[in-house]
């Protein structure tokens, strides 16, 4: 696990750049509404708090809540930030999640990424916009009521412009979560770069 800025610095011009990246995906991005705004849980139906959508090739398909999806297609500010990433990482990524959090009320509890879509061994690509917001780590043998060992909770603080990069062990051995934080009264959008596997027919 590892993280950082996607421009490796702090000039203006790069802090320019990316606040008008922050700007197109409130103007360009279009949020999932209706079925696909509501998660299926142990047989019930949930709304998700957080807005979401997700982007990528064509050709894929994976599933959410027993539904199979296909992304919607690449947009320019997603492309960029895509191929922008992958000059940073030297990894190659088909798929996002992006993810708006209207303000600190807005959040995920604990999970892996761990779709079976995934390519195996392939890294996840985690990029910040907006509000500051703190991402618990929990090691999975700490987790339930009866947990195999004590492992001390790890946060990390994922600042405007931050990329954090996931890699195979991570998700393997640690769920995240992102906690309510009331004082936090302005928006966050994530963007969590992936690569899933072409459906072959």
């Amino acid at each position: 696990m590892s993280v950082g800025r996607p421009g490796g610095n702090s000039s203006t011009d790069s802090k320019a750049e990316e606040d008008e990246i922050s700007q197109e995906l409130v103007k360009k991005v279009e949020y999932f509404t209706g079925v696909l705004a509501r998660v299926l849980v142990f047989g019930k139906w949930h709304n998700v708090l957080r807005k979401q959508v997700t982007y990528g090739d064509a050709g894929l398909t994976y599933k959410f809540s027993d539904l199979t999806l296909s992304p919607k297609p690449w947009i320019p500010v997603l492309e960029h930030v895509r191929d922008h990433i992958s000059g940073v990482t030297e990894q190659t990524f088909n798929f996002v999640l992006v993810s708006k959090y209207k303000d600190g009320y807005d959040y995920i509890g604990e999970h892996r990424e761990d779709r079976r879509e995934l390519a195996p061994r392939s890294p996840i690509a985690s990029v910040s916009f907006g509000a500051c917001r703190n991402l618990l780590f929990w090691h999975k043998e700490s987790l339930g009521k009866n947990p195999c060992q004590r492992v001390e909770v790890f946060k990390l603080q994922l600042d405007h412009r931050s990329l954090l990069m996931m890699n195979t062990l991570t998700n393997t051995y640690w769920y995240h979560s992102l906690p309510v934080l009331k004082k936090v009264l302005a928006p966050r959008v994530n963007l969590t770069f992936c690569k899933i596997l072409p459906t072959w027919k």
